[in-house]
């Protein structure tokens, strides 16, 4: 790792919030060195917007191949100083205007995305911070990821390292790893199949060990059905696809409760009780955590080789531009997304 850690700040849809709350936290020290993925004159454009100065530095050819510990005259990716970020251009197609979100940019957002993560994968970067993008922008710009419309950062990410991932969302209070994402309701039973929540139970409770250095992450995984599928009455995955692999899982070892009511198993009283929940779609989980602190929830990649921190808000046209957007999340990102990258620095330091 860098000696500071170096963070890759992808702001994503630039018709959206993400260019100002870049610029928002560019007006205060960072934990980390940022070096923001976009687009200048976007990133200047929310900058004028909101009235607070920005510098864009642009990155020298070749700074992002600094040896990690090196300390040199003129090393354009050094700690910035408040309102200046240093930039790795990524041209958007048209002039990106506040609240319209413009498809033909779709090869711009896509593009910093996979260059920085190329960058994490190579070393250059420790880690990535990304803002919020719009997928139907994105879909309707030609995006494809693995062979299909554009779903997701986190399914890009997965296929730029070419592993298995889990999306998880957490804020300081709650944890909640997804068996599946961004699924129509309708497809959510037909993709919970055995192998594949073995998969995330894996994924999960190894990240939460190494990246969050908990010893024996304890899991709480939600049942498909309501109540659980009460006995089969309601549904029959529990006992058919769930239960067989959590018992599989425990005799390993792992500290597993469930299938689990959705119902109850949030309940505060209960949450000193585990580590993070395993829900089984988008929306049994999120809405539960979002509750719970909305403003300094995150989203964050398992599995990958380097540490991914998103925000956990959309891109949020109708504010964008009129300077009353919460940059809490971003900034939650960043400072969580700089800890993992010295949990991961420091693990693969000791002997």
């Amino acid at each position: 790792m860098h000696a500071t850690p170096r963070l890759a700040l992808i702001p994503g849809e630039p018709a959206g919030v993400g260019p100002e709350l870049c610029v928002r936290i560019a007006q205060v020290a960072q934990p980390a060195r940022l070096l923001a993925y976009g687009d200048g004159d976007a990133l200047l454009a929310a900058a004028h917007a909101l009235r607070l100065p920005l510098r864009l530095r642009p990155v020298a050819a070749d700074a992002l191949d600094v040896a990690p510990t090196a300390q040199r005259d003129g090393d354009s990716t050094a700690p910035s100083t408040p309102g200046e970020l240093v930039l790795v251009e990524h041209r958007n197609a048209s002039p990106s205007r506040f609240g319209h979100a413009d498809p033909s940019n779709a090869p711009a957002v896509v593009g910093a995305l996979r260059a920085a993560a190329a960058d994490a994968l190579a070393g250059r970067v420790d880690g990535l911070v990304t803002g919020p993008v719009h997928k139907a922008a994105l879909i309707r710009g030609g995006a494809i990821v693995s062979g299909r419309p554009f779903s997701g950062v986190t399914e890009l990410l997965a296929e730029a390292a070419g592993c298995d991932v889990v999306m998880m969302l957490a804020n300081p209070r709650l944890r909640v790893a997804l068996a599946t994402t961004h699924l129509p309701l309708r497809a959510v039973p037909d993709a919970i199949t055995a192998d594949g929540l073995e998969r995330v139970l894996r994924i999960t409770e190894r990240s939460l060990r190494e990246q969050f250095g908990i010893a024996r992450p304890r899991l709480r995984v939600l049942g498909l059905n309501p109540h659980a599928g009460e006995s089969g009455e309601l549904g029959r995955e529990e006992i058919e696809v769930m239960l067989p692999v959590i018992e599989r899982l425990r005799a390993e070892g792992f500290a597993l409760e469930g299938p689990l009511p959705a119902d109850t198993a949030f309940l505060p009283q209960q949450r000193e009780a585990f580590d993070a929940v395993v829900a089984m779609y988008h929306d049994q989980g999120l809405p539960v955590l979002k509750a719970t602190g909305f403003e300094d929830a995150v989203n964050i990649t398992l599995g990958l080789p380097f540490p991914r921190v998103a925000v956990d808000h959309g891109t949020a046209l109708d504010l964008a531009g009129r300077g009353v957007a919460d940059a809490s999340s971003l900034q939650h990102a960043v400072a969580l997304c700089a800890d993992l990258a010295r949990r991961r620095a420091a693990k693969r330091a000791t002997p």
